[in-house]
């Protein structure tokens, strides 16, 4: 932010009248403040404005890193302490100086443990977010499950965990792959107050969500033989509010499982979701409007811009 500083000039007699000099304080001092009002309030004071821009403005490579600005730390939850969900590891940025952070919890699919959705904990927090990924319950538990889950995490991320305090309880996200992408409509459907979701290859028996208040990425794999895009990530997508915020991402040369290592396309796009709709951090926009086109790892991107939340 810059900050002026209004050093009123003018001429004066020499020797002016009190009440002169009086007024002539006065209307300084009213200038002044006016100035000062401005300065605190105008476009540039992004702070005043939205406390949770953070960082230098992003950058193509700083999207693509592998980690970026947040050194992280990371704890570990027992599922014997947990009943309601199978416990997780929790990311976290170490710094104290930013406050509070936004936060989202991930569901691996089924037959899946937190292991195979684990580079996501890192990659994310190190961009400024609280990662819970889990283990559920059973690795068999079905999208409604899942998502229920998901939701009972992030509940005991913001009331009961060692880094509660660096958590903003009112803005969360959630993230799953294959039925927990199921479960992650689920927990959007259930919540409307999420303030972001991103289901990667998903996979659920119900296709339609017009429901769903919550801005939506769905995530969906050109070679996925599991959950094909025609009859899951697609319809999932279209069936969503024409009036929300909600984007397809069709990955190219992928499959059903891409979302189980590290991957640079998914990384991008869900860090800019994720900076864009808990944070609202309007800096992300550009990576997302305009509308990315397809290269050699996006098949298609379809959605709405520019975006209203």
């Amino acid at each position: 932010m810059q900050h002026h500083t209004l050093t009123p000039h003018g001429t004066t007699s020499p020797r002016p009248s009190r009440r002169r000099a009086s007024r002539f304080t006065g209307a300084a001092a009213a200038v002044a403040a006016v100035v000062a009002l401005t300065t605190l309030t105008g476009p540039g004071a992004h702070a005043a404005d939205n406390p949770y821009e953070r960082g230098p403005a992003p950058t193509t490579a700083s999207i693509e890193a592998a980690r970026g600005s947040y050194a992280v730390s990371q704890t570990t939850v027992s599922s014997l302490l947990v009943s309601d969900f199978g416990g997780g590891t929790i990311y976290y940025p170490t710094s104290t100086s930013d406050g509070t952070f936004g936060a989202v919890a991930v569901s691996p699919g089924y037959t899946g443990t937190q292991s195979s959705i684990s580079w996501l904990g890192p990659r994310l927090a190190s961009q400024g977010f609280v990662v819970f990924t889990i283990d559920t319950l059973t690795t068999l538990d079905q999208p409604d499950s899942r998502g229920r889950q998901l939701l009972a995490a992030l509940d005991y991320l913001t009331q009961r965990s060692s880094v509660r305090t660096r958590v903003d309880s009112d803005r969360l996200g959630v993230i799953g792959h294959s039925m927990g992408g199921g479960g992650t409509l689920e927990a959007a459907k259930t919540r409307p107050s999420l303030r972001a979701a991103i289901p990667l290859t998903p996979w659920n028996l119900d296709k339609t969500w017009p429901e769903v208040r919550t801005p939506t990425l769905v995530v969906g794999a050109d070679g996925d033989i599991i959950a094909p895009v025609a009859t899951h990530a697609e319809p999932f997508y279209t069936s969503l509010p024409s009036s929300l915020d909600r984007a397809y991402l069709e990955l190219n040369g992928a499959t059903h499982f891409t979302p189980n290592s590290s991957n640079t396309t998914i990384a991008k796009y869900s860090v800019s979701w994720l900076k864009r709709f808990i944070d609202k951090d309007t800096r992300y926009e550009q990576f997302l409007c305009p509308l990315p086109q397809p290269s050699l790892t996006i098949e298609e991107y379809r959605g709405n811009c520019p975006h209203t939340s």
